[in-house]
């Protein structure tokens, strides 16, 4: 009998703080399937640690660097079913240092957006990534 394989992707959520303390949080959306918009991430590949999936798929993704993101000292394990398997999602915590600055999307993604803690709960599909988003809401309120 075989094992049954768990896929593990990493990420980041990442964050932009705007003047008068405006938390706006970074979605993608799928240009695949059903569309659905997460935050930047992607399967480990053999011989990578999280944090490093986390960085490569970030650059792939939406074109930041190491360089670009402040990473907190916060992260959040995700176990759900994905077309039938288990999956396990790691995300780490990102400041972007320059609010400013352009995304630039793969050819995975058709669209980016900027959403305050509200919009992004109702943007995304999934109760997970809403709880997930309003800890790092918090997390990022008390720091």
């Amino acid at each position: 009998m075989s094992a049954l394989v768990v896929k593990r992707a990493t990420g980041f959520l990442i964050y932009r703080q705007l003047p008068c303390d405006k938390i706006e949080f970074l979605l993608l959306q799928a240009s695949y399937k059903d569309h659905h918009w997460t935050p930047p991430k992607g399967h480990v590949d053999s011989g990578e640690d999280d944090i490093t999936t986390a960085y490569r798929e970030t650059k792939e993704e939406a074109g930041f660097d190491k360089e670009d993101l402040i990473v907190k000292d916060f992260k959040v394990e995700m176990n759900y079913q994905a077309y039938g398997r288990p999956k396990i999602v790691i995300y780490f915590l990102a400041e972007l240092k320059n609010p400013h600055q352009n995304v630039t999307l793969s050819e995975e993604h058709q669209d980016s957006c900027w959403l305050s803690l509200d919009e992004a709960c109702h943007k995304v599909a999934y109760e997970d990534m809403q709880e997930t988003l309003q800890k790092c809401y918090i997390y990022i309120k008390s720091s």
